[in-house]
């Protein structure tokens, strides 16, 4: 009986031993796995915001390349231009037009009527070859809209020895050529006044024509010509009245002229060289930003340096 009360007492023990030990390690086991738990949560959070974050620097990155993509976009015209000075001008003027986001191709012409046609008809952005009153005359017999944005320089208007290289003593019915558009024939028929060859009737100014001849103690005889043509015409007449662009791209100084407009003259005032785009462009940021470049002070101290008074810069 003894024996079986001591097995029992020692089982009771036993157990109780058991479930003490239980009771402990429960504690330790619930914290390591809440630990664990805790962990990974943390391990989780923290990938899920290095994600976030590669994420928008990643959208941060790509707006920047956008921005910097639209920067540097650069809008690319055409521009239509006599070969010298304009284009020799223009030819100047493309790296500082490159900084400012523009791009052009030149495309020389040697006639006064295809650029503006070529702008009115889209086939080209702009031009830059001729002064308002020649441009406000043709859009009016072609019924053109092309319009002025900038007026960049002056060429003085002069007149060149042919067979003959004394205006002071012209032989009886000597030839004179001169521009057969209506203001390049104004401008030479009034230099050839201010130099008492001819007089021209009260009022005829801009517009005037041999017609408006009223004196002509000389009796020259005044041959209208394709103005681009004049320089080929000296060998065969007296003298010629040239534009400042077609007498320099023929190889004349300025020196070479016999007489020239005066810097303070009507015609000096008003025959301005512009930059001219169809009506619908002239409000577009690309001919404000071309029209700027080329009165900039690099572009004015090429003229000058360049064209030794054959070309004056307007600013």
């Amino acid at each position: 009986m003894k024996k079986i009360l001591s097995a029992a007492l020692a089982a009771v023990f036993a157990a109780s031993l058991l479930t003490g030990c239980g009771s402990s390690a429960a504690p330790a086991q619930t914290e390591a796995a809440s630990q664990a738990e805790g962990n990974e949560a943390g391990k989780e959070a923290t990938e899920e915001s290095s994600e976030k974050a590669g994420e928008a620097s990643g959208e941060a990155d790509a707006d920047a390349d956008a921005a910097s993509t639209e920067a540097q976009e650069t809008v690319s015209i055409k521009i239509g231009a006599s070969p010298s000075p304009h284009a020799e001008i223009l030819e100047k003027a493309k790296d500082a037009l490159e900084k400012e986001g523009i791009s052009i191709e030149i495309v020389t012409y040697n006639d006064y009527v295809q650029p503006n046609l070529a702008v009115d008809q889209g086939e080209i952005d702009a031009n830059y070859f001729q002064h308002q009153p020649y441009l406000d005359d043709f859009n009016k017999e072609n019924k053109t809209n092309v319009v002025s944005v900038g007026k960049i320089h002056y060429e003085p208007f002069g007149i060149y020895a042919g067979k003959s290289d004394d205006l002071s003593n012209i032989a009886d019915g000597a030839q004179i050529a001169v521009p057969n558009d209506t203001t390049n024939e104004a401008r030479a028929l009034l230099l050839l006044q201010d130099n008492g060859i001819i007089t021209l009737k009260d009022g005829a100014g801009l517009t005037a024509t041999k017609q408006d001849i009223v004196d002509n103690p000389h009796n020259v005889d005044i041959l209208e010509v394709e103005a681009a043509q004049i320089p080929r015409s000296l060998d065969s007449v007296d003298f010629a009245a040239m534009n400042g662009n077609y007498a320099i791209d023929a190889g004349f100084k300025p020196s070479d002229a016999l007489v020239q407009e005066k810097s303070d003259s009507e015609a000096a005032q008003t025959y301005g060289n512009v930059v001219a785009v169809a009506e619908a462009n002239k409000d577009q940021e690309w001919a404000k930003k071309l029209v700027e470049v080329l009165k900039s002070q690099e572009i004015s101290d090429f003229i000058a340096e360049t064209y030794e008074g054959g070309v004056i810069a307007i600013n």
